[in-house]
């Protein structure tokens, strides 16, 4: 590998780490025109709900007070980045204290996505999915596989949900 293919590579990785930030920092602040247009045209979000393309993103993230869900901190670490030329395929741990319904809640998860490029250091979001691990409310306290909110539960995979 040459030295400029190693620095692109090297940019690349940069530049999904802060769309990966960002996306976090615009869905807790509640931006939504702004975080629909991290993802491609057709960019989808898998979890809570299914939605395809910006405009039922918008729709989908701009709806999630009328579910009950208020507030979100998005809490994301171990990022990591496998790239292939123009798609990355990336994964990283989801830790979220939250609001759901008034009550205060926590979740964890995984996010499992897949970013394009879609110019010249510019990387969007074709799939972003999330996988919770639990969904609780504070009070009960949390253990693997506690759910408060179905939708959350409907993400876990089969042999989570003990």
């Amino acid at each position: 590998m040459t030295l400029e293919e190693r620095i692109r590579r090297l940019e690349d990785r940069e530049a999904l780490r802060a769309l990966d930030a960002a996306y976090c920092r615009l869905l807790d602040d509640g931006d939504w025109e702004a975080l629909v247009e991290l993802f491609t045209v057709d960019g989808e979000f898998v979890g809570l709900s299914r939605a395809r393309g910006r405009p039922a993103l918008l729709e989908f993230f701009a709806g999630l007070a009328d579910g009950g869900l208020t507030a979100f901190w998005h809490h994301v670490t171990n990022l990591e980045i496998d790239l292939d030329g123009d798609v990355a395929h990336l994964q990283s741990f989801l830790w979220q204290p939250c609001v759901l319904d008034g009550v205060p809640h926590v979740a964890a998860g995984r996010y499992t996505d897949i970013a394009v490029r879609v110019g010249e250091g510019r990387w969007r979001f074709r799939c972003k999915r999330v996988s919770f691990d639990y969904f609780a409310p504070l009070t009960d306290g949390w253990d693997r596989a506690r759910y408060a909110l179905e939708a959350a539960r409907a993400t876990a995979e089969p042999d989570q949900e003990r």
